[in-house]
């Protein structure tokens, strides 16, 4: 049987989710490490290292965590092309004391973000960006699963780490799903935002998927370019935040 062809801009907009998984079954019956796309082979490693819960964290910088897939990942690119990296850079360029993990993982779903916050948080963390549950829309799993583990995260955080400042970037699925899942998917994240009182961050802007500068050859995966864009998206929610919470912690610091 011949693959099922989509078009480019069907493909394109996949790059809101993981793109490294098209399968099926439910989260728990497959590894999101190990899962293999019908056009990509095994999953490839993160960009950068997940974040050792043993290591230490700067006691004068304002930690980050980036908890997401292979968007985070930046799979395809060098390390310092990922957004997470780029936050770094932007947040180094103002001479601002900050750390910034990128537990990114090529193929994971929200219940595997859900499975690995725990030990993340082992370390301090200040502000947590979740960008996670793109891979749960392409299952097609129950859109009410994924709003569950995407609340269990951001309950788990603040149960750990009170006082923790999230980012929750929202994800979208084809329109190939039906308009009736796909809307549904999409509305998870506002009600998760509302619910948790998160701001809410398209992670990836609509405008990416029409120029194919931003696009790797696979049709799906952000390039070097498509990340900066990511980048500039996130900063503007992450900027203000991290220029008030390196005021704070500095002045704790120096108590």
């Amino acid at each position: 049987m011949k693959p099922l062809y989509l078009p480019r801009f069907l493909r394109v907009l996949l790059l809101v989710s993981m793109f490294t998984i098209a399968g099926c079954g439910s989260a728990d019956e497959a590894d999101p490490d190990t899962a293999v796309s019908p056009t990509e082979g095994p999953a490839e490693a993160p960009a950068t290292e997940v974040l050792d819960p043993d290591a230490d964290v700067a006691d004068d910088a304002v930690h980050v965590l980036v908890l997401g897939n292979s968007i985070a990942a930046g799979l395809g690119l060098e390390a310092d092309a990922a957004f997470p990296a780029l936050l770094q850079a932007r947040a180094e360029a103002r001479g601002w004391p900050v750390q910034v993990t990128n537990a990114g993982v090529s193929g994971d779903t929200s219940a595997g973000g859900l499975n690995r916050i725990d030990w993340l948080l082992d370390n301090r963390v200040d502000i947590l960006i979740i960008e996670l549950g793109g891979n749960d829309g392409l299952r097609g799993l129950d859109p009410n699963v994924t709003q569950e583990n995407l609340g269990q995260i951001i309950e788990t955080a603040r149960d750990k780490q009170p006082g923790i400042e999230i980012i929750l970037g929202s994800m979208q699925v084809p329109p190939n799903m039906g308009q009736d899942y796909t809307e549904q998917f999409r509305g998870i994240y506002r009600e998760v935002a509302d619910a948790y009182d998160v701001p809410l961050v398209p992670i990836v802007p609509d405008d990416l998927a029409s120029v194919s500068d931003y696009i790797q050859d696979d049709g799906i995966h952000p390039t070097a370019e498509g990340q900066e864009i990511i980048a500039e998206n996130v900063w503007e929610t992450l900027g203000p935040m991290l220029e008030a919470a390196v005021e704070e912690h500095t002045a704790a610091v120096a108590e």
